[in-house]
């Protein structure tokens, strides 16, 4: 019988939300891989969302914490070292918000009281949260830290507006971070650029629908789901990618390395014949 990938391991898993949120599908593919973690978020968010109960079915604590507030961020750390045991092994950062986005402001006509909190919640986070966990000796020799990321950050996305310069922000962190945490305590440090997935946070996206549809025909494998997603964090937490760090990895079926497909080509050549018969 094989050992679980994560056997014995400790993880701090931010971002959860309800039963669609890629850190809850996270959550649970780590446990099932026989790691223990603990579930984070902020208090409204854990007010307002279903992580409360989910982590009660599955027996899992709960921490509230602003991932902005360095003293929420101490807070955390210091309880969740105590309830896992030890110094924490992997951590997901799953901790994105833009006001903007939310409250449909085009991307020129941006609030820059909100794009601060965009940055702020978005990519600050994840530096507060290393910073913290670097000072306070959270993390074990040889951990992992993945986050979160979307190809924004590289491409113009119509409507993805702020939050496409918090993600190149985030990683940026991740290759600075990634350098001096791995010199120091050889923890690795990556971003997943997911595929677009129907979460509660990509409703905000106006054209999340016809791009979901889009990328899905310009990928050769098709969208990775969720679940794909948190197979891939399982693997990045785990001891077989020792040396894999300050990268940015784009589980996107393809889509990232694709100019057009057979699938898009038919597509589009039957809209173009149906708007423009032959005479």
């Amino acid at each position: 019988m094989h050992t679980p990938l994560l056997h014995n391991k400790r993880g701090l898993v931010f971002g959860a939300v309800d039963e669609r949120s890629l850190a809850w599908a996270t959550a649970q593919a780590c446990i099932d891989n026989g790691a223990k973690i603990v579930l984070t978020n902020t208090k409204m968010a854990i007010e307002l969302g279903e992580i409360a109960r989910l982590a009660a079915s599955r027996n899992l604590p709960l921490i509230a914490c602003d991932a902005t507030n360095i003293d929420d961020l101490e807070h955390l750390l210091t309880e969740a070292q105590q309830l896992l045991g030890g110094q924490i092994d992997f951590v997901l950062h799953a901790v994105a918000q833009s006001q903007n986005l939310r409250r449909h402001k085009s991307y020129e006509e941006a609030s820059y009281q909100y794009f601060l909190q965009t940055l702020d919640a978005s990519a600050l986070s994840l530096h507060k949260l290393l910073q913290t966990a670097l000072r306070m000796d959270a993390i074990a020799e040889g951990g992992s830290v993945v986050t979160l990321t979307y190809i924004a950050s590289e491409r113009s996305v119509l409507g993805y507006n702020d939050m496409a310069d918090a993600k190149a922000m985030l990683e940026s962190i991740v290759r600075s971070f990634g350098r001096i945490y791995g010199e120091r305590k050889h923890v690795r440090i990556n971003a997943v650029s997911q595929s677009p997935t129907p979460t509660r946070a990509s409703a905000g996206f106006d054209r999340m629908s016809y791009f979901y549809r889009l990328t899905d025909e310009l990928s050769p494998l098709g969208n990775a789901t969720a679940e794909d997603l948190a197979n891939l964090c399982v693997v990045l937490f785990s001891d077989l990618t020792r040396r894999l760090t300050m990268q940015t990895i784009y589980n996107d079926g393809g889509f990232s390395r694709t100019t057009l497909t057979e699938r898009f080509a038919e597509t589009y050549s039957r809209a173009t014949d149906a708007e423009h018969p032959a005479k």
